[in-house]
This record gives structure tokens, sequence and C-alpha cells, in this order.
């Protein structure tokens, strides 16, 4: 066995079911993100034309999710995915608009924090009414 055999590590290759139940989002959605445009690349197509997903189509789609699951509006996240695409050279501009979303994010965040402690003063005045804490 050659050195380049023993290293090498053989490519995972998923089916869209398999990559749909890997990363929690269903066929539709995967479908959807490579036909807008969302993902880095084009997803490799077995030889009977089915979508075969690698670990590194899968941490894309993982990042994605995640900027769709703070807010990130789609046009955001295709302008993000369009700039890494395009390689290096425009960190900055990846940059700027990872921070403004950072900083949405933040905002969101303590506006649901003040929210939940507005909740804790009410359930904390109904339990001493009820005497049943929690």
């Amino acid at each position: 066995m050659s050195v380049a055999t023993q290293t090498e590590r053989p490519r995972v290759s998923l089916s869209i079911a398999e990559a749909a139940e890997a990363t929690g989002l269903t066929t539709h959605t995967l479908r959807y993100y490579e036909r807008d445009g969302l993902l880095l690349d084009v997803v490799d197509r077995a030889s009977s034309g089915h979508r075969r997903y690698t670990e590194e189509d899968l941490g894309w789609i993982r990042m994605v999710t995640r900027l769709r699951g703070t807010g990130m509006p789609i046009r955001e996240v295709r302008q993000y995915a369009d700039l890494v695409r395009a390689g290096d050279g425009n960190e900055d501009a990846r940059l700027a608009l990872l921070r403004a979303h950072r900083d949405r994010v933040r905002l969101e965040l303590a506006e649901v924090a003040a929210h939940l402690d507005a909740i804790e003063l009410k359930i904390d005045l109904y339990e001493r009414r009820t005497s049943t804490p929690t």
C-alpha cells in the first residue's frame, strides 16, 4: 500500500435524502438552495443523475442554515456565497457583511432578553400570588 493510499480519505458522497437527514433540512430546501445560488459549487451528480453531496457541501449548507436561522436575508446569503465563490481578495467585503449581520443578531438577542425579563417578572408575580414556585 502506498503512502498516498494510506493517508487519503475516501470522499463522502451522500444522496439528497441522506444530505437532508444530515443537515436537518428537507430535500425541497436543498434543491432550493442549489437553484437559488446559495451553494458554493455545483452539486456532483452520480451517473444516474442523482445529486451527490460531499462533506464540503454539507459544511457550507450548515453555514447557510446558521445564517438563515439568525435572520440573514436570502439576498445577503447569496451575496456572501458569491464573495466566497470568487476566491481570495474580497475578505474585507465578507467581513463587513458578516459583521453587519452579527450586529443585527446581537441587537435581536438583547431585545429577546428584555422580553424574557418581562416574562420572568410576570412569572414571579403569579408564583408569589399562587404560592406555586417552580
